[in-house]
């Protein structure tokens, strides 16, 4: 791992699709951080400056909405990307999400080679600008 590989953290209380997202990260070349919920997320993000955050929606603990205002908030105050993930995909979803300070939404599943494509679109001028 190079500080050239953008650096990923990887939110959702599910296991298997942290583990997926963060695979596929990884095989594209990213750094991955996990998280199983914003709380944990929050203190990571807190020690630790990323290029991108992809977060779920429902968690428990602290749900993605929460964590990405956190994330904007003063408290955190970081400027990275954030794709927010979820099964949610009713009217207003998307809206809510961009409201709390996401840059894109996205419903489940998303093809692989879309989140990868996202991801680098999303991190390639943080990575540039080092």
């Amino acid at each position: 791992m190079t500080e050239t590989q953008p650096k990923v953290l990887v939110v959702d209380d599910a296991a298997t699709v942290r583990a997926y997202h963060s695979t596929l990260l990884t095989e594209a070349g990213f750094r991955v951080v996990q998280a199983a919920n914003g709380l944990e997320a929050v203190e990571t993000a807190l020690t630790t400056p990323f290029d991108l955050f992809v977060v779920d929606v429902n968690m428990p603990k602290m749900n993605g909405y929460t964590f990405v205002e956190t994330l904007r908030s003063d408290t955190v105050g970081t400027p990275a990307p954030v794709v927010m993930i979820s099964t949610e995909d009713r009217p207003g979803d998307a809206d809510r999400a961009y409201a709390a300070g996401a840059n894109l939404y996205l419903v489940k599943p998303v093809p692989p080679e879309r989140l990868v494509r996202i991801a680098r679109l999303l991190t390639a001028d943080r990575v540039a600008a080092r």
